[in-house]
């Protein structure tokens, strides 16, 4: 969940500063104004934006919940998993399949290990998923283990439900280290009379040292204690998945195993993006035009008593936990709460294009241009990387927006590849085939990204999103809409969200406008 506090104890802002002074600075050219307390804001010349002293924030964001149910189609590996991240594993890609909506291990070898765990590193954890197998199992044994704090095929921990050849079903609680497997909680019957598919669920959690496990047969109520329950700290953090085995003896391989609801209610990262600082970003009516006027020092003087929302405050109404807003003006159309990236394809991976009308549920029409647009089906509550940005500074900031047509420096377009070279504001930093440097960058600045190295035209701008700043690690993190988050997010699935270092994002860093 993302959280955002406010230090009321920071409030230094009534009754409003009497006397301002002004300092002109360079690179790119901003008027610096202060008060008694210090610096309260910085304009810049040829953009909207200003960077204003206020009380002091904080901003932190944590794993989204979701549920894979396998609604794709893959013959080689498990794909993307909707807003967990993408499945990796061990062993031939062709033993693991998604097929009819359900998962498929192939257990084609008896005593061989099938892992298969989705590339995301938590520490606590709270997980569920529903099993089975194909067949009554003969010869020996079949298990599925429903793992957590995986980080290899010989180091993590496992509730682990047996199907014996006799019908019985039984769960483990194990750990494994360095390739040695440890009982935690001994294998005890939960029910009798397997049949061929018949569906069970696990569920597996994390709290600090304690991991638990339960099963029960799907379609009954979960029970309300845990059969298993410890004290351990092996494996404290790693990805989740499954765990497939045929024991030895097996016979009338393979043995198809199938996994189903693969449910995280709540996931922690190892390292939590947190952000604190007393900048709040505020947007003018025209861009700057470097001439300090009694209209503006008004302007500076009313902003710095406003806590009312601004661009970051607005950026944090989207991502992960965000409740649902409506309005009432737009016929109770939601205009804020969690926003997913877009509906997902066949393969289980969300589509590019949702604007933020789109998300509204909304037709469109832009009065800077006159254009029209329909809501994507299937895109209410999506938003792709720059229908994000233009929800914050089109919609709630007031920067007027065109789709693509009348693009002219003073408009907010509608793709990435426009907004970088022609949208709004100025370029504060610019490099044609590396990361331009960062020494130029503010809060509220829009990076733009060459990521994507299947695009058509060579170098073209394809992400974008809005820089936040410095972490608590001291990395310059930036929040924006993407595909394997599915949404909004300034944590690191799918890459990290930082402009330094030696991620995706940071190399493929070509541009910063200041809006």
């Amino acid at each position: 969940m993302a959280v955002l506090t406010v230090d009321e104890g920071v409030m230094l802002y009534q009754p409003p500063p009497a006397t301002l002074t002004t300092q002109t600075l360079t690179g790119p050219d901003r008027l610096q104004v202060s008060d008694s307390s210090g610096v309260l804001a910085t304009l810049t010349a040829g953009a909207r934006t200003v960077a204003m002293r206020g009380p002091q924030r904080t901003f932190t964001e944590n794993k989204r919940p979701f549920t894979d149910q396998f609604i794709r189609t893959s013959a080689s590996g498990f794909g993307t998993s909707p807003g967990g991240g993408t499945w990796s594993q061990s062993g031939t890609a062709t033993l693991y399949t998604v097929t009819g909506s359900v998962g498929q291990i192939s257990c084609d070898v008896a005593n061989s290990s099938r892992h298969t765990t989705i590339v995301d590193n938590l520490t606590d954890v709270d997980v569920t998923a529903k099993v089975t197998v194909t067949t009554v199992p003969a010869g020996a044994a079949t298990s599925i283990g429903l793992s957590i704090g995986y980080t290899s095929t010989n180091d993590h921990n496992r509730a682990r439900l047996v199907i014996n050849t006799t019908g019985t079903v039984q769960l483990a609680l194990e750990k494994e280290v360095g390739g040695t497997t440890t009982t935690l909680g001994t294998a005890t019957q939960v029910g009798t009379g397997f049949t061929a598919g018949q569906w069970w669920r696990i569920r597996a959690q994390r709290t600090g040292t304690t991991i638990r496990c339960r099963a029960w047969l799907d379609g009954t109520t979960e029970p309300a204690t845990w059969l298993h329950s410890v004290t351990d700290a092996a494996n404290p953090a790693g990805r989740v998945g499954f765990r497939a085995l045929a024991s030895t003896g097996s016979t009338g391989l393979p043995r198809l195993i199938q996994v189903d609801d693969l449910q995280v209610h709540s996931g922690s990262w190892e390292t939590v993006p947190s952000v604190t600082h007393s900048t709040w970003v505020r947007v003018l009516d025209q861009p700057f035009g470097g001439q300090w006027t009694p209209a503006l020092a008004d302007q500076i003087r009313t902003w710095a008593t406003d806590t009312r929302p601004d661009v970051l405050a607005y950026a944090m109404m989207y991502v992960t936990g965000a409740p649902a807003v409506t309005s009432p003006t737009l016929a109770g159309a939601q205009v804020a709460g969690q926003s997913s990236y877009g509906p997902l394809d066949a393969s289980g991976v969300p589509i590019e294009g949702a604007d933020f009308h789109d998300y509204m549920g909304l037709p469109w029409t832009f009065t800077a241009s006159g254009e029209t647009q329909d809501a994507g089906a299937g895109e209410a509550g999506c938003m792709d990387c720059s229908g994000y940005v233009r929800m914050i500074y089109g919609y709630h900031m007031g920067i007027p927006m065109v789709r693509n047509a009348n693009i002219d420096g003073t408009v907010l377009p509608r793709q990435t590849k426009d907004i970088g070279p022609s949208g709004p504001g100025i370029i504060v930093a610019q490099a044609a085939s590396s990361a331009p440097p960062l020494t130029n960058l503010q809060i509220g600045d829009v990076p733009h990204f060459d990521a994507d190295s299947g695009d058509p035209v060579a170098g073209q701008l394809d992400h974008n999103g809005i820089y936040i700043g410095v972490d608590s690690l001291g990395q310059p993190r930036f929040v924006n809409s993407r595909k394997t988050p599915n949404g909004p997010t300034f944590g690191d699935l799918g890459g990290a969200s930082r402009l330094d270092g030696t991620g995706t994002y940071a190399t493929s860093l070509r541009l910063i406008r200041r809006f």
